[in-house]
């Protein structure tokens, strides 16, 4: 009887497991109440700096003059270009030292190579220079250069220049021989052939 009862009131515990359900509700949560954070305004002060203090270099004085011709002065000085090319200009010091030069414009011949090495002569407009220059040395000596330079090259004039020596000699001459060149002799000469 005792089995009978149990197994009774597991029959009713088990018909009530299977017809429970349980009810779920989400949970409820009221909304946080944040309280908006207050900023004061930022205060920036610019950055102050000390200016560095550098000491002054010290030099020591030269041993040189800076100017060794302070006291030449220049007395007159002209330049002249023009459009056609030549131009002119001189200067002259206070120490007497004077200078002057020109040039103009030549048509003369002038070397062009092609592109296989073959050289041709051909007009070309080049610069033709002259000029003078005279000056005094500290010794007191007077010097006068003039030069012209042009298609046959630099051509100084001056009493100081040094001349080449001139050698004066006479030419040999080549011996003459005299001769009689050899005369082939005369061989009989006899026709052949065809009709004689």
């Amino acid at each position: 009887m005792k089995l009978f009862i149990i197994a009774a009131v597991l029959a009713v515990a088990a018909a009530a497991t299977s017809s429970y359900k349980p009810e779920y509700k989400p949970p409820t949560y009221s909304a946080p109440a944040y309280s908006k954070p207050a900023y004061s305004a930022p205060t920036y002060s610019a950055p102050t700096y000390s200016a560095p203090a550098y000491p002054a270099p010290a030099y020591s004085a030269p041993a040189y003059k800076d100017n060794k011709y302070a006291d030449i002065t220049i007395t007159s000085q002209s330049d002249e270009r023009n459009l056609d090319g030549s131009s002119q200009w001189s200067y002259a010091q206070s120490d007497y030292t004077t200078r002057e030069e020109s040039q103009v414009q030549k048509k003369m011949q002038g070397v062009k190579y092609d592109s296989y090495g073959k050289a041709t002569y051909e007009d070309v407009m080049g610069n033709t220079n002259k000029g003078s220059s005279y000056w005094v040395s500290p010794e007191g000596r007077k010097f006068t250069l003039t030069w012209v330079a042009d298609d046959a090259g630099f051509q100084p004039k001056g009493d100081h220049l040094p001349v080449a020596p001139v050698h004066v000699y006479e030419l040999p001459v080549a011996p003459v021989h005299e001769y009689e060149l050899p005369v082939a002799p005369a061989l009989p000469y006899k026709r052949t052939g065809a009709g004689y």
